[in-house]
């Protein structure tokens, strides 16, 4: 099983808010996921990004691969 860190949607209509989730590469964008690891709201100035880092070390040293958008807001909180 592929496991990636990836953003899912939350919010409203036109009020995007996402959640940085951890699961199976085959299920999709918002769907069934293994866990929540962070948050990113783009709205705010300046974004907010929230992550529970002990949670993403956890899921970087067992295989998990961010996506790209996740890779450059772990690179932000210089997680990643």
């Amino acid at each position: 099983m592929a496991v990636r860190m990836r953003l899912t949607r939350v919010g409203s209509k036109k009020n995007p808010i996402y959640r940085v989730v951890v699961a199976d590469s085959r299920s999709p964008r918002d769907g069934k996921f293994i866990d929540i690891v962070g948050r990113y709201n783009p709205q705010t100035d300046p974004s907010t990004i929230d992550f529970d880092e002990d949670k993403v070390r956890d899921w970087l040293s067992k295989g998990a691969q961010p996506s790209g958008t996740v890779s450059r807001l772990l690179k932000i909180k210089n997680l990643g």
